[in-house]
């Protein structure tokens, strides 16, 4: 089997459906899959070379539809070189391009692959919703009405990372009718074993870290995570208890407006650390040196971070906005809460005044939650018997 990936950009900067990418590909691989990648990247850019895969950039995407004439014909031209496509993300060129490629072959009778579109959380009603997004959800609104409801309607299905994000996509638009809803999982490839330059490096990164078992958040410092939750309920609890562990927010963003302002308000404790982004040896060892991961975000549609901390064996404090939430609370590797000032509060007090047996079950369950539930290798052979 040949699977065509579509999507906007591989650039590993931007995270997310990218990374999803790149963590299936190689498990795909082993089951036989040959996968390629089409993307509005420039022909020059740094990253490419390094993946075990191949990806077909076809020069850099104008406007912030981030239109590219040279997707349409490309795909017109090559989509009968494959079995399937997957078009990642929505919102943009890409996802339009594709299916007008797969109307016109069909039309033509040329023998059309299937196509599934992978929204990635983007049909999650909170972006609908939040106050920050007027303009945007009325963008929204009229983009669905005349263009994204036909390629929702007329692929042949539409994959899902959890059951929290196909039962959400359902609520946001009227017209919502997929010809099938699929819910594929989500999985990473396993983080690599502890070993002691994690700790060195993450010490080295984070000078003010005390050597002790930390909180840790580790995500973009935006408004949409809860950043400002989680130093309110710290400083709150701060106020309440003695000797609390350090609270080590990484991420970037800090030169934002929203983290510059998270600083200041972080100014009040000396026990707040932001060391900015995080990345390989010091990503892991701020895991592994952790005694627990918080995210008490208003909209996660899967949160690879949230999967990376349970594969470290660390429990996760999450609000119920992180939709693998209910995996996660039935297994009892966690635990979850309102995305509200005072929910925070509870979700971190919560786990501070548990017994150190409690704190060492849940401890036990997170590294069951995720071998369970989102290895990459359960996630590939789910996607395999979808789309074969």
């Amino acid at each position: 089997m040949k699977v065509l990936r579509i999507i906007p950009s591989m650039d590993p900067t931007q995270g997310g459906p990218c990374q999803g990418i790149r963590n299936s590909i190689p498990e795909l691989q082993k089951l036989g899959v040959i996968n390629e990648v089409v993307c509005l990247d420039d022909q020059s850019s740094k990253y490419l070379g390094k993946d075990p895969f191949t990806i077909h950039t076809l020069g850099t995407a104008k406007t912030p539809w981030k239109y590219n004439k040279n997707l349409l014909p490309w795909l017109v031209q090559n989509f009968k070189n494959y079995d399937t496509i997957i078009v990642h993300g929505l919102w943009s060129y890409h996802s339009h391009a594709a299916i007008k490629a797969f109307l016109k072959l069909k039309k033509e009778e040329k023998g059309t692959p299937k196509i599934y579109v992978m929204p990635h959380g983007m049909l999650d009603p909170y972006f609908q919703k939040a106050e920050s997004r007027k303009l945007k959800a009325l963008r929204n609104d009229i983009y669905w009405k005349w263009v994204e409801n036909k390629v929702i309607n007329q692929a042949d299905g539409i994959l899902f990372t959890c059951e929290e994000e196909l039962l959400l996509a359902r609520t946001t638009f009227p017209n919502y009718k997929p010809k099938k809803e699929i819910n594929v999982g989500y999985g990473i490839q396993p983080p690599p074993a502890y070993n002691k330059d994690m700790r060195e490096s993450f010490s080295k990164k984070v000078h003010q870290w005390n050597g002790k078992p930390h909180l840790v958040f580790l995500s973009r410092i935006h408004p949409k995570k809860g950043v400002d939750l989680l130093i309110k309920a710290y400083l709150k609890i701060e106020k309440e208890m003695d000797n609390l562990p350090q609270l080590v927010i990484a991420g970037p963003g800090l030169n934002e407006p929203y983290g510059k302002e998270m600083q200041d308000l972080a100014n009040k404790s000396k026990n707040i650390l932001f060391p900015g982004m995080l990345s390989g040896s010091e990503k892991w060892g701020a895991f592994y040196e952790s005694e627990v991961f918080i995210l008490p975000s208003h909209q996660e549609n899967f949160g690879i971070a949230v999967v990376e901390a349970l594969a470290c064996s660390k429990p996760v404090l999450i609000s119920d906005k992180v939709n693998i939430w209910r995996e996660i609370a039935h297994e009892n590797a966690g635990i979850v809460k309102k995305d509200n000032e005072d929910n925070t509060y509870q979700l971190l007090k919560e786990w501070l005044i548990k017994t150190a047996k409690e704190q060492e079950q849940m401890t036990k369950n997170a590294y069951n939650v995720y071998s369970k539930h989102f290895t990459i290798a359960n996630a590939g052979k789910q996607l395999l018997n979808t789309i074969d």
